[in-house]
């Protein structure tokens, strides 16, 4: 009996050990069928580039795109970019797109960055104007300035003259450092305003002083403010009345009247009364 089981058992060992080799060899035996998928050239940063380049050949490369995926305006000859201005950063293996690159005939730089109908001016800062290196290419800033129309002292005024505009950049550079917010002290900024706030901060950095104030990119509120001269600031004069912004628009000033300060009544003479453990003051009419 034990031998008829060990038997059974032994051909049921062959028989599924030559089916799995008959299987094996059979699957390897069938031809291997490969597909092959149509691609297209496509001109693609070799390294990071940044904003203001000008794109020489060996900032570029070509790779093989699956053909109907590539963006829509990409180049197929690494000849056809090479020269142009890079007018947005391009990131390693990123696809060139004409949105990312300068005219022709606009070459490279800053120039090609400033959009139509504004300017870049730059102005002369230091450690205090400009924020302790904080304000770098990228960030936006209020533009303060301090000025005196008259000759007299009491007529200095402080006032807000531009709001939330773009830092181009910072010295010589048009990005940040590799750091992200890190600070880099610099002599000179360059903003990007239009036409009208161009000759605004002309004046304002040729008749007076002028101070940057970093703003939160988020913030888009544009503040109206009345001014503050010396008066106002120690307390001599009243100070216009002025509404904050609510949360659904910007913060807007209402410039009241300016009074002189009424003088603060004298307090009345009052005498203490203690009467054992209580004290109490009446006042002398």
């Amino acid at each position: 009996m034990r031998n008829r089981i060990f038997a059974v058992l032994a051909i049921a060992i062959l028989a599924g050990g030559g089916l799995a080799y008959g299987t094996y060899n059979m699957m390897n035996n069938q031809p291997v069928k490969t597909v092959t998928v149509p691609t297209q050239p496509v001109v693609v940063a070799a390294a990071d580039i940044s904003l203001g380049s000008e794109l020489k050949k060996e900032d570029l490369t070509v790779a093989n795109f699956p053909a109907g995926q590539v963006p829509e305006g990409a180049f197929a000859r690494v000849q056809d970019v090479v020269g142009r201005g890079v007018i947005s950063p391009l990131v390693k293996n990123e696809v060139v797109i004409p949105a990312k690159l300068a005219s022709k005939e606009a070459g490279a730089g800053l120039p090609p960055v400033i959009p139509e109908g504004m300017r870049a001016i730059s102005v002369r800062v230091n450690e205090v104007i400009g924020v302790a290196g904080y304000v770098l290419p990228g960030t936006r800033v209020d533009v303060l300035a301090t000025a005196n129309p008259t000759s007299n002292q009491q007529d200095i005024t402080t006032k807000l003259i531009l709001s939330n505009v773009q830092v181009v950049t910072a010295g010589t550079r048009i990005e940040q450092d590799q750091e992200k917010g890190k600070p880099m002290q610099v002599t000179v900024v360059t903003l990007l305003v239009y036409p009208d706030q161009a000759e605004r901060l002309a004046l304002a950095s040729t008749e007076g002083k002028i101070q940057l104030a970093l703003r939160n990119p988020l913030d888009q509120s544009a503040p109206e403010t009345p001014g503050v001269k010396p008066a106002i600031l120690l307390g001599a004069v009243k100070a216009p009345v002025t509404k904050t912004a609510s949360a659904s628009g910007p913060r807007k000033a209402v410039a009241g009247p300016v009074t002189q300060a009424a003088p603060a009544a004298a307090p009345l003479p009052t005498v203490e009364i203690i009467r054992g453990d209580k004290r109490t003051a009446e006042v002398i009419r």
